[in-house]
């Protein structure tokens, strides 16, 4: 058979695009919504990780300036630990932090406005920054240089350009 007797072909079953069209809101989140969620997110964390640097005498070491490199790689993994147990699940399923979910923003692709596999957001998002931030005099310094691209006209930091991310305003 032709291609114009199939066409035309009255029995033929009826043919349509089933592919449902997402819309997804990719209007960056502003600089607010961002501040709001990271300091929802450190106020957590240190809810968490204060009690624990305190009951094992860590901070009074670090205050001293008695603490060596071993101590402070073990708290900079158990702080990175912490983390991703209070916001591994939510990032893993939708993109967000506890902090991000409550001011209503998440982190996507800047390519295709996807959310990431949890690997690439921890091992390109969060861990060079935290291990830039374990630097002894300089760590400070890079997570501010960090935080300043925010700045920018895209409004992406240092982390979400080495990660290929955004954040966006969640629709709805």
């Amino acid at each position: 058979m032709s291609s114009d007797k199939q066409e035309s072909n009255p029995y033929r079953p009826p043919e349509a695009d089933l592919a449902v069209e997402q819309k997804i809101d990719s209007e960056l989140a502003s600089l607010g919504k961002r501040l709001g969620g990271a300091i929802i997110d450190a106020m957590l964390s240190l809810l968490i990780f204060f009690p624990i640097i305190f009951a094992t005498g860590y901070w009074e070491d670090a205050m001293s300036g008695e603490v060596n490199i071993i101590s402070t790689i073990m708290f900079g993994m158990l702080g990175f630990l912490v983390f991703v147990i209070l916001h591994g699940y939510l990032l893993h399923t939708s993109g967000q932090t506890i902090g991000k979910r409550l001011v209503g923003t998440r982190i996507v692709s800047v390519a295709d406005n996807k959310i990431l596999p949890l690997g690439r957001l921890l091992a390109l998002r969060v861990l060079p920054v935290w291990v830039a931030s374990q630097i002894p005099l300089v760590g400070g310094l890079l997570g501010i240089i960090d935080a300043l691209f925010i700045f920018g006209k895209d409004r992406r930091c240092v982390h979400d350009k080495i990660a290929g991310t955004k954040v966006i305003n969640v629709a709805g």
